[in-house]
């Protein structure tokens, strides 16, 4: 089945689902600093650059499955934790506009788990009407990625709808690594001798790394991180990859930070060399990128960037597996089904979003 993907970034919701079966025939993102990556490691797939405010609906090729992580940073617990009112909240919208003008048989949304705190509950019900008024049977989850054997903890939302008139339901996959998860030596333990600091103003090393983009950043750690315990040992998961190198985890060849008083945590005295940020690559591992797919990049917080962005590729391909699987039972996967099913079209949910923002801020 053909798919289309919006707020692509690297590319690790793509890679999934095209491991899952999916061709990707056409992606969009915005920022420049991935484009290079992604058409790189996507080389079948049209890259539009466009924000998705500019892209209108018709000129988005016709397809079978729309896919997509929206701008996570103004609902996320970390963040600015404005939701809709931020604009960067608003490109929700912009992606169930394409949805409802384009009526593929199904879609899937990514977002962190911070769109669930009781400050976001208006706006997230809206979110989910929204999604059935435009016509689509909307399945809604919170999952542990670690369930499902990626190697770190990390929950995010998905939002997936089958359209209405295919009769199907989506099912959430059952936890496959509950007890038996997925470790960092058995991920990253081949790398622990071969990582390079990255040069002054934290440059890459290019093709210096005898690992592809196995560098990390160097560089002091601020006292908010230094506030929390930031190692994983090697028989545990990862805490979350984040999108900043400042903010990676510590290599778990250290011992775990000491306790000094609240909010103050130090490293073992003696063992300050062992303190190191997970390298590029290890984090890829970690978010399940094979070693193949390269990252471009100039500065290496580029590279953590897009690498924490990603939706982890594994996670990806069994989300999309089970798309696959039940739309095949339903005996659809091979059916052409009209693109008319009921329900709002874009220009209906640009009112719809007008009418909401001007309820919230009354």
């Amino acid at each position: 089945m053909k798919i289309v993907s919006f707020f692509a970034g690297a590319g690790g919701l793509d890679l999934g689902f095209e491991q899952a079966g999916f061709d990707v025939v056409w992606a969009n993102e915005y920022d420049s600093e991935i484009w290079d990556t992604y058409s790189r490691n996507h080389p079948n797939t049209f890259l539009d650059k466009r924000s998705i405010v500019e892209i209108p609906s018709d000129e988005v090729p016709d397809c079978d499955g729309i896919i997509g992580g929206p701008p996570c940073q103004s609902w996320s617990e970390a963040g600015s934790k404005k939701g809709i009112t931020d604009k960067r909240g608003q490109l929700f919208y912009e992606f169930m506009r394409i949805l409802a003008d384009k009526k593929p048989k199904f879609f899937l949304a990514e977002n962190v788990s911070g769109m669930l705190l009781t400050t976001h509950r208006d706006a997230l019900n809206n979110i989910k009407q929204m999604f059935k008024d435009i016509g689509y049977n909307l399945s809604f989850q919170m999952l542990n990625v670690s369930d499902f054997g990626v190697p770190q903890d990390r929950k995010r939302v998905f939002f997936i709808g089958f359209r209405n008139d295919l009769k199907a339901e989506f099912k959430f996959p059952v936890s496959t690594h509950k007890d038996a998860k997925i470790n960092l030596a058995a991920v990253i333990g081949d790398l622990v001798n071969s990582a390079l600091p990255a040069k002054d103003r934290n440059i890459t090393n290019g093709s210096f790394c005898s690992v592809p983009n196995h560098e990390y950043m160097i560089g002091g750690f601020s006292s908010i991180y230094m506030s929390r315990n930031r190692v994983r040992s090697w028989d545990e998961v990862s805490f979350t990859i984040q999108a900043g190198g400042r903010h990676a985890p510590i290599h778990p060849q250290a011992p775990k930070m000491e306790f000094v008083e609240q909010n103050v945590r130090r490293f073992v005295p003696g063992q300050e060399h062992l303190y190191r940020r997970l390298s590029v690559r290890e984090c890829a591992r970690i978010q399940t990128f094979p070693d193949e797919f390269i990252f471009d990049y100039k500065y290496v917080a580029a590279g953590y960037k897009m690498i924490g962005n990603a939706v982890p590729v594994k996670m990806a391909k069994v989300l999309g597996e089970m798309i696959i699987l039940q739309l095949t039972k339903a005996k659809l996967a091979k059916s052409r089904i009209s693109k008319k099913a009921s329900g709002l079209d874009g220009e209906a949910v640009k009112n719809k979003l007008n009418v909401f923002l001007e309820e919230l801020t009354a």
